[in-house]
């Protein structure tokens, strides 16, 4: 029998690779969607993404989806908490499994196992370690379609943010920026490939630069070193309106 499963869900395109390279795989069984979403603001975390286009994203998917809110500013401490409840949920209706689309963030992997392993649930990283470029050739090879909705301001300008992924945009990254943007350079919506039904229809609203002060919560974080905080801390958007 497959093994019960959620997939952790952020709309972009390392989700969506890995959740068609779960689908063909039989030993595992995948119906639901789960996406941390920001209570403020009505979006996808990180991505900036109005909550809407997520739905009609899930909708095309045809996998039930389950969104959890954080607040924007939210502490590790609280995150933890929150999300330990959540998979404590999970895990109470008999899921044994749950996926992940990072690639090499070595430290964001070991806490989630460490977390996950607290609940008794296993993580899957169907991606891991395997090359950005070839990821990303195979990724538009497969016919997926992908627009950025969201860069790193230190590494790329506005005029990264609303285009669509294609071999011109890779050919265009600037040297030490990832081809799959995995140490966070820039931020993905896909709205078409394999595993929709129908295309997610958008349109395309306004460019944004948003610039963010260290968070008083971000203190605690699990990620950071002891005595030195480094926070990217400006970030161009671009709005997409379903």
């Amino acid at each position: 029998m497959p093994n019960k499963t959620y997939f952790n869900w952020s709309t972009g395109k390392d989700s969506a690779l890995a959740l068609y390279k779960m689908q063909e795989q039989s030993a595992f069984n995948i119906d639901l969607l789960v996406t941390t979403v920001n209570s403020d603001l009505n979006r996808v975390s990180m991505h900036g993404l109005r909550n809407d286009l997520l739905f009609k994203q899930a909708e095309s998917i045809g996998i039930p989806l389950k969104t959890i809110e954080l607040s924007g500013d939210v502490s590790m401490k609280t995150y933890d908490k929150v999300m330990k409840t959540a998979m404590n949920e999970l895990q109470q209706e008999s899921y044994t499994h749950t996926v992940f689309g990072d690639i090499f963030l070595e430290d964001l992997k070991k806490y989630r196992e460490s977390k996950l392993g607290e609940v008794g649930i296993k993580p899957v990283f169907p991606l891991w370690k395997m090359d950005t470029k070839k990821l990303m050739e195979e990724f538009l090879d497969l016919g997926f379609k992908a627009i950025i909705v969201s860069v790193n301001a230190k590494l790329l300008d506005e005029s990264f943010v609303g285009k669509v992924i294609d071999k011109k945009f890779i050919e265009e990254l600037p040297e030490g920026v990832d081809v799959c943007g995995e140490n966070g350079e820039f931020h993905t919506f896909v709205f078409d490939g394999p595993i929709f039904k129908k295309p997610v229809n958008f349109e395309i609203g306004e460019k944004i630069l948003k610039s963010y002060s260290p968070s008083k919560n971000q203190d605690d974080s699990c990620f950071q070193d002891d005595d030195e905080i480094t926070w990217d801390t400006s970030f161009w958007y671009c709005d997409l309106v379903g």
